[in-house]
């Protein structure tokens, strides 16, 4: 496969070392926030387990992710509208496959990114896209994720060893994107805060301090409405949008919104790595 275009969307890869961290949580939830405004958003399920697939309410009985990472079906083929007016790109287990058949593949890790440019050729438009990793932050289903992105997305979690596996994460997404050739900016969210307790407080204090400007400004705070909301096949925005949560993510997605503003296609030709302007302006861009 010839090295495709980078995608014109902006991406937003979610990303992290270990499970537990409320990745899948605040990858759909922001999803149903960016959609509540009136935004097209993409959910891009690229973990075998299919929870935000799951999350969503949805059981394919059509191609989803591995189809189009193996070339055997096309994003439009495979999308299915949920609630919340997202539109997903669904997971199966069988996407676990890819990590052993992409072996054979040349340049395995950019198949998500040519999905998404032959969309947008096709004039499939959004205005973010949004992508669900496994935990295995080195495989390639994460490198896929990551090629394509525009953004690496690191969730947090405010509980114990959370920073520690923050900052191995970190040498991951650096490593990947030195053997990439290629820059993508790192923003970091914190969630599960439970601000009644001192130790919560004490770890955003420190999460602020390591990442600085990287960290959002809005932090997602623990709550009853988003452990619910899965089981109703929903974002939160859906069940309650009065709730805290669902404030928590409206508050998180006009973050994003002004990212998206500022949002300028990258170069392309990862093959023949160029660093762009605003990476080279922006000290917390991932070194090329």
């Amino acid at each position: 496969m010839d090295s495709p275009p980078r995608d014109p969307y902006p991406v937003y890869a979610f990303v992290n070392q270990k499970g537990g961290c409320g990745k899948t949580t605040t990858a759909v939830n922001l999803a149903g926030a960016l959609a509540a405004r009136g935004d097209r958003v993409l959910l891009i399920d690229l973990d075998p387990q299919a929870h935000a697939t799951l999350g969503l309410g949805c059981a394919p009985d059509r191609p989803t992710v591995i189809d189009v990472l193996n070339g055997d079906a096309t994003i439009a083929d495979a999308v299915v509208p949920t609630p919340g007016r997202i539109t997903l790109l669904p997971s199966e287990p069988r996407l676990a496959e890819f990590e052993e058949t992409s072996g054979r593949m040349i340049h395995p890790e950019q198949r998500l990114a040519q999905a998404l440019q032959d969309a947008a050729a096709a004039g499939i438009v959004f205005d973010h896209v949004l992508v669900d990793c496994s935990p295995r932050a080195d495989g390639v289903l994460c490198a896929n994720a990551l090629f394509a992105s525009t953004h690496a997305f690191l969730i947090v979690e405010t509980g114990a060893f959370a920073l520690q596996g923050a900052l191995r994460a970190l040498d991951v997404l650096e490593e990947v994107a030195e053997n990439q050739g290629r820059t993508f900016e790192l923003r970091v969210v914190g969630t599960m805060f439970d601000r009644r307790t001192k130790f919560a407080r004490e770890l955003l204090v420190a999460l602020h301090g390591r990442f600085g400007a990287q960290m959002f400004d809005t932090v997602i705070r623990s709550s009853v409405r988003l452990r619910e909301a899965p089981a109703h096949g929903r974002p939160v925005q859906e069940l309650d949008s009065t709730c805290r949560a669902a404030q928590d993510f409206a508050a998180l997605a006009e973050e994003v919104a002004h990212l998206r503003a500022g949002h300028v296609t990258p170069a392309p030709a990862p093959s023949t790595p160029a660093t762009s302007a605003s990476a080279a302006s922006d000290p917390h861009a991932l070194p090329s």
